[in-house]
């Protein structure tokens, strides 16, 4: 999708279609009251044009709702869609950023393939994140997960351009400009990361993963390596390895790295931040094999791996003055009969002995050895991302994902980054109780402690492995696959957590 920025008045921009939002600015609350939409435009010609039907009380101004009309007078534009955000007093530019994707789809079946949508005017929107999210809303949008379908009709929208009218004379330029360009950076690193997520097991195997991440690597002007079976041994790796055993298919150990520009070797003077992602990229659950219904789904079992990639992805091309590492380790967990067993001993990285109980919690095994790893490299703060437990799922629905933490700084910058991202993590506690509910009569450590508290205790297992490193951990189990499409996103994968470890990291 080409994007462009442009500041020409909005009545004499040629298009296809013209995007305008709007809020609902009533603020009495009452059974009789209606609401009062307004367009979040200076234009008065874009406002004439849309007054009539704005009067009619048709339409709300609701969060996503749109209405479209055609030729509308004393514009250019051939057609003008108008998308609600909601109260005007609740007005975000996370709204900014759903709108824009309501808009992308609005049009995608329609055969339209290119539209401006007019920056919002007022309403407390700043221009530079409204622009950012502008555009990581319309990439979002862009996305479908109609791959590999024979007679698929590419609906794919060629331009996409934000119109602020009259800003390149105005003090805000500089801010709408750097906004609009990080947005598009973010937007499409986000959706590399879907496009990961997105492909069957049988095109994405963990060689295959390997080889995406490298090239992309190599096409952003990141470090990387691509080890496999040989390198796991060295590294005597045995919880990772213990994962991969039962498949043909060999594990690939993903390292990325990003230097600032500017920093040279040496001593490193500031934090090293390590990015580790469970990369499955399919889950049968192994010999506690899972029910048939939905297996299909468990290609999405990469989708943690896949958020750091597209993080590492957005992190080479906006160039944050800090030094990140990411290590994603990718294999299959398949029930074979080399596959490892409940009741086996496996010892990890870091040489704490690991009792096995379910072989079906095999994300945290991959993700212990994945943790020592980026410790052993240098990382002085750690975050990882997984499709973690169902457990997680239980407790905070498809709504938020669960986010964990042994060290409160760096977890508060972690909050303040969701306040850009727009993305909905919620803090669950950790604790020496849950920490008892998986030590082993045999080993150091068991990989599961029971039903109760299952996303906290497996959290726990993690925490055994960054020890006292500052670390967070996100359960992204919940929200790595949208279940039904929504006015603004496809179904299919989500690309969730890409933003906000980028602004994590940006933070330091």
């Amino acid at each position: 999708m080409k994007t462009a920025l442009s500041f020409a008045p909005l009545p004499a921009i040629q298009t296809d279609l013209l995007v305008v939002l709007a809020a609902d600015t009533q603020t009495a609350k009452g059974p009789e009251v209606k609401p009062a939409p307004e367009l979040l435009a200076s234009d008065q010609a874009v406002k004439a044009a849309a007054a009539a039907v704005l009067a009619s009380g048709e339409f709300k101004a609701g969060p996503n709702e749109t209405l479209l009309i055609h030729a509308p007078a004393g514009l250019a534009a051939r057609r003008l869609l108008i998308v609600g955000l909601g109260k005007q007093a609740k007005a975000t530019v996370h709204d900014v950023r759903t709108a824009a994707g309501t808009a992308v789809r609005f049009i995608k079946p329609r055969g339209i393939r290119d539209l401006v949508l007019a920056l919002p005017f007022g309403a407390g929107l700043p221009g530079g994140a409204s622009a950012r999210a502008a555009a990581e809303g319309a990439f979002v949008g862009d996305f479908d997960p109609d791959t590999y379908r024979s007679d698929r009709k590419d609906q794919s929208i060629l331009s996409f351009t934000l119109a602020a009218p009259g800003a390149d004379q105005g003090p805000h330029k500089s801010e709408i400009e750097s906004g609009f360009h990080e947005g598009v950076i973010i937007g499409e690193s986000q959706n590399f990361a879907r496009s990961l997520v997105n492909e069957p097991g049988n095109k994405l195997t963990p060689t295959i993963f390997g080889q995406r991440a490298a090239q992309m690597a190599a096409e952003v002007g990141l470090q990387w390596e691509v080890h496999s079976t040989e390198k796991l041994h060295e590294l005597k790796m045995g919880a990772f390895w213990s994962v991969s055993q039962g498949s043909e298919e060999p594990p690939a150990l993903i390292i990325l790295r990003y230097e600032p520009e500017g920093v040279t070797d040496g001593p490193v003077d500031g934090p090293v931040l390590g990015l580790v992602g469970k990369g499955i990229t399919f889950d049968t659950g192994g010999i506690s094999i899972k029910p048939a219904d939905k297996m299909e789904l468990m290609k999405y079992d990469m989708a943690g791996g896949a958020a750091m990639i597209g993080a590492m992805r957005a992190i080479a091309l906006l160039k944050p003055r800090v030094r990140v590492l990411s290590i994603v380790c990718a294999a299959e967990n398949m029930p074979d009969g080399k596959a490892q067993k409940p009741g086996d001993v496996q010892t990890a990285m870091s040489g704490k002995t690991i009792e096995i109980i379910n072989t079906d919690a095999e994300g945290r095994l991959v993700l212990a050895d994945g943790l020592a790893y980026a410790r052993q490299l240098g990382a002085t703060h750690l975050i990882d991302a997984a499709t973690l437990t169902g457990a997680c799922v239980i407790a905070l629905g498809m709504v938020n994902a669960g986010a964990f933490s042994n060290d409160d700084p760096t977890y508060a910058k972690f909050d303040t980054a969701l306040a850009t991202s727009g993305e909905k993590f919620w803090r669950l506690p950790l604790g020496d109780e849950y920490a008892d509910m998986i030590k082993s009569d045999i080993g150091d450590i068991k990989n599961t402690g029971g039903r109760w508290g299952g996303a906290i205790t497996a959290a726990e297992f993690l925490h055994a492995f960054a020890e006292d490193t500052p670390w967070i951990h996100l359960d992204i189990a919940g929200v790595a696959w949208v279940e039904d499409s929504r006015p603004y996103i496809a179904k299919g994968p989500s690309g969730i957590a890409v933003r906000s470890i980028l602004e994590w990291v940006r933070s330091y």
